[in-house]
C-alpha cells in the first residue's frame, strides 16, 4: 500500500516569547555596533524621504539586513526571523521585512558606492576591535606577510530582467563580482573589498 498524497507545505514560527532562536547575534551584532555599523550606515546612506518615509533610518535598517544575513536569512521575507521570539527584548527598532524590502527598493548605483563606503569605513574600524589580520613580529621566513587574491565569481541568475546582470566569459547569465580577500598565516581569509563589473570585462 502506497500513501498516494503530497505532503501538505510545512510552515514554522518560533513564537516562544521568551527564547532567542539566533542567540549568536547578540555578540555579533554587539561588535558590529562598536565598530560603528550603524552609525556609518547613518551618515553615509542617503536614501530620500517619501511619504512612506523609505529612507528613514537608514543605520539601523542595515544593521537589521547585516543581522538578518549573519542569522542565515537569504531573502527579504526571512528577515522575519529577526522579530520571532524575544528577539525583540533584546534589539531595538526591529523592522518588518517589508519595511526592510521598500528601503533597498529605493536604491541607486549611488546608493551602492555608499554602502561600499559603509564597508570599508566599517573593516577599518572592525579591525580596531578585533584584530581581523595579525601579523606575527617578522621572523625572515614569509610569516610576516599578507597574501591579497583578486578575483572573480559568477552567481548565476535566470531572469533576462535582472538588473546588473550579463552574458560573461564562461556563457552563463549572472551577477559577475570582483571580491577581494587578504589572509595572513594566522588568519583565514577575510573580505576586504567587493564589486559588482561586466560579465565581459578582463
Amino acid at each position: 500500500m502506497l500513501f498516494n498524497h503530497a505532503p501538505a507545505a510545512v510552515a514554522y514560527t518560533f513564537d516562544e516569547p521568551n527564547l532567542v532562536s539566533s542567540a549568536g547575534l547578540v555578540p555579533m551584532m554587539g561588535l558590529a555596533q562598536k565598530a560603528g555599523l550603524p552609525e556609518l550606515a547613518q551618515q553615509k546612506i542617503t536614501v530620500s524621504n517619501t511619504g512612506a518615509d523609505k529612507g528613514a533610518n537608514p543605520g539601523a535598517k542595515i544593521a537589521s539586513l547585516v543581522a538578518g544575513m549573519v542569522a542565515g536569512a537569504d531573502s527579504i521575507d526571512d528577515m522575519d526571523l529577526l522579530r520571532h521570539g524575544g528577539m525583540k527584548s533584546l534589539f531595538d527598532q526591529v523592522y518588518a521585512p517589508s519595511t526592510l524590502g521598500s528601503h533597498l527598493r529605493e536604491y541607486t548605483h549611488g546608493h551602492v558606492k555608499q554602502l561600499a563606503s559603509v564597508s570599508s569605513g566599517f573593516l577599518t574600524q572592525l579591525g580596531a576591535q578585533a584584530p581581523l589580520l595579525p601579523v606575527s613580529q617578522p621572523a625572515g621566513n614569509g610569516e610576516d606577510m599578507v597574501f591579497v587574491d583578486i578575483d572573480d565569481t559568477v552567481i548565476e541568475v535566470h531572469s533576462p530582467d535582472k538588473h546588473g546582470a550579463g552574458i560573461g566569459y564562461n556563457n552563463v547569465r549572472g551577477l559577475n563580482a570582483l571580491l577581494v580577500t587578504a589572509s595572513t598565516s594566522q588568519a583565514a581569509p577575510v573580505i576586504i573589498g567587493q564589486q559588482l563589473r561586466r560579465g565581459a570585462a578582463h
